[in-house]
């Protein structure tokens, strides 16, 4: 059975990216930028949940924000693969460049009242072993595995539909521990897949 991922729309949205590709090319912007780029707002994106906390509005800013992360997680990509421009460190950049990303963006939820920082603590650490257990498949099948739940993008969706909720003044407060162990079980499976696509091949 396949498990639906907002990744399967990935092709789609990389044609609708396609003329800023060629613009920020002919513009001399670099892959290694846009992922340098993806960091540094994702770094932003976490302070400005802080200022959330005394202003809701920011909370919608993050939503505007977390559309351009995933608008630049897949530029640097298609860049690199359009104008031959893909290294060992490019590759080393962008994988752990999505770690240091999910953890900026996430951390300051260990802030908000009644969540205990384990709970964030276990959600990071589940998502990075999920990532590299995606990188592992190429390394060991050369086939970078993307399969499962919750993946970068399913995170960024559900994290902006969060923030929306913190914006709009609902009341989540209660729900959010039960929401992380949601994720957490959804990441924990869409590990097992990617390993176990990995052994099949």
């Amino acid at each position: 059975m396949k498990i639906p991922s907002t990744y399967n729309l990935k092709p789609a949205f990389q044609r609708l990216l396609l003329p800023i590709m060629y613009s920020l090319r002919g513009l001399g912007v670099s892959p290694n930028a846009l992922t340098w780029m993806a960091i540094i707002l994702s770094g932003a994106l976490g302070l400005m949940f802080l200022r959330g906390a005394t202003n809701p509005n920011w909370y919608f800013v993050i939503v505007a924000g977390l559309v351009l992360r995933m608008m630049l997680n897949a530029l640097d990509g298609m860049m690199a693969r359009n104008y031959k421009m893909t290294s060992t460190g490019g590759a080393y950049l962008n994988e752990l460049g999505d770690v240091v990303s999910d953890a900026l963006v996430i951390w300051p939820l260990a802030l908000l009242p009644g969540v205990h920082a384990g709970w964030v603590g276990g959600l990071l650490w589940l998502a990075a072993l999920n990532e590299m257990s995606g990188v592992m498949g190429g390394w060991l099948a050369g086939d970078r595995r993307y399969d499962g739940p919750m993946g970068k993008s399913d995170r960024t969706l559900v994290w902006g539909l969060f923030c929306l909720l913190l914006g709009a003044g609902v009341n989540v407060y209660s729900y959010i521990e039960y929401g992380l162990a949601c994720v957490m079980a959804f990441l924990i499976c869409s590990t097992f897949i990617r390993i176990r696509k990995v052994l099949q091949q």
